[in-house]
Order: structure tokens, then C-alpha cells, then sequence
């Protein structure tokens, strides 16, 4: 989801910046509500740089990553989620590629846009009190499709408004590459979570995760 340096012009890039600090600012009162979600917020920055580097390549327009979307997002939960997106971007940026420190307003844009329609669309019925959604393979890939389908309209967007014509051709090779995650991330997902299941409501994890809550198919 990274876009090369040079396509978005300076005064967008700054008014991303602004997006993404505006977009994160509507959910800070949440920690001073429940403190708690800091630990979890630093946990999943750890597991989303982790599962960042360990796997990505250069596809057409962008950046072919393994986010771990769903498997963040189903341990940690919304906001933990949202903000542990934006520190291990800041963090990677930081300390593997100072050149993305350009590109940070993009890039959490770029994950935290799809993170909210994902999580109101779908995600928030895994932990609905009453009538949640059981966490199965097809619940877990209708959560991923609807992200990483996010994901892939943004790049179209930051793409659409560069300073170059926008390579069609190259974005759709990039959108096609994804499917693969789209397909494999539910199943990693599901296996680690259900593998698990009988720990979860442990008092020593749920302090740093809210897997704990989730009913199982």
C-alpha cells in the first residue's frame, strides 16, 4: 500500500497528514476512558511490524504486504487495532525506512480508512453482545475482503490525485496480487485463533487481548 515517492505532491501529502492525525484524534478519548487499551495498542504495533517486514514485495503501483489485518484486529481489537497501525507505520518508518516518514499521513490513511469500514460494516459483530458473529473461515474472509478491498481503493485514490496519469494497468496487477491474502490471511486467522480458543479467557491475556470474547462456529 505504499505509493513511490514523487507521485503525490507536497501540499497533498501534507493535507494527508492532517486526515490522519484528524482521523486518529476522533478516538484518543477512548484511552483516557479505558488506559488499558495502551498495552494492547503496543502489542499490535509489534505483531503489524512484524507480520510488515516479514513479508513484502513491489507489485505494480504499490506494495505487496502481509498486514494481518484480521488476526490483529480479532486479538486486539478496534482501537488498539487502529492505533497499533499508526505506530508500527511511524516505528518502521522510523527505524527501517526513513524515506516513508514522506508518505505517513498516506499510509495510515491508507490502513486506518479501510481498519473503520471494516470494523462498522462487519467487524463490531464479532463482539456484539447479543447475536455476535461466530468466528469461522467465511465470517473471518468477509471481514478481510471488505479491508483489503479498502485497501486497494485507496491506493487508487492517492494514485487518481498524483501527479501522473494513473497506471491502470499497474494498479490492477496490484489489486489481483492481493486476493492471495485475502484467501490464505482468514485461514491463519481462524487456525491460530481456534488452536487457542481454550486460553483466551485466561486473566493473564485478557489484559492484552479481547479474543476472549469472541464465540467460535
Amino acid at each position: 500500500m505504499h505509493i513511490e515517492l514523487g507521485i503525490i505532491a507536497a501540499t497533498k501529502l501534507t493535507l494527508a497528514n492532517i486526515g490522519a492525525i484528524a482521523t486518529l484524534s476522533t478516538n484518543v478519548i477512548k484511552f483516557v476512558k479505558k488506559p488499558s487499551l495502551i498495552i494492547k495498542t503496543i502489542f499490535s504495533a509489534v505483531f503489524f511490524t512484524a507480520f510488515m517486514q516479514a513479508f513484502h514485495m513491489p507489485v505494480g503501483a504499490s506494495e505487496l504486504h502481509f498486514i494481518g489485518a484480521s488476526i490483529v484486529y480479532l486479538f486486539f481489537g478496534f482501537v488498539p487495532t487502529l492505533f497499533g497501525f499508526a505506530l508500527g507505520l511511524l516505528l518502521q518508518a522510523l527505524i527501517f525506512e526513513p524515506a516513508d516518514m514522506l508518505h505517513i499521513g498516506v499510509n495510515i490513511l491508507s490502513l486506518s480508512i479501510p481498519l473503520i469500514a471494516a470494523h462498522a460494516l462487519y467487524g463490531k459483530k464479532f463482539f456484539a453482545k447479543e447475536n455476535p458473529s461466530k468466528v469461522s473461515w467465511a465470517n473471518i474472509a468477509r471481514f478481510d475482503a471488505i479491508y483489503y478491498g479498502g485497501v486497494i481503493a485507496m491506493v487508487a485514490f492517492w494514485l487518481s490525485i498524483g501527479n501522473e496519469p494513473m497506471p491502470l494497468a499497474n494498479w490492477a496487477m496490484f489489486a489481483i496480487a492481493y486476493m492471495p491474502i485475502v484467501l490464505i490471511e482468514p485461514v491463519i486467522t481462524y487456525g491460530v485463533l481456534r488452536l487457542g480458543q481454550s486460553h483466551w479467557g485466561k486473566k493473564s491475556l485478557r489484559k492484552i487481548s479481547v479474543a476472549g470474547k469472541l464465540k467460535f462456529s
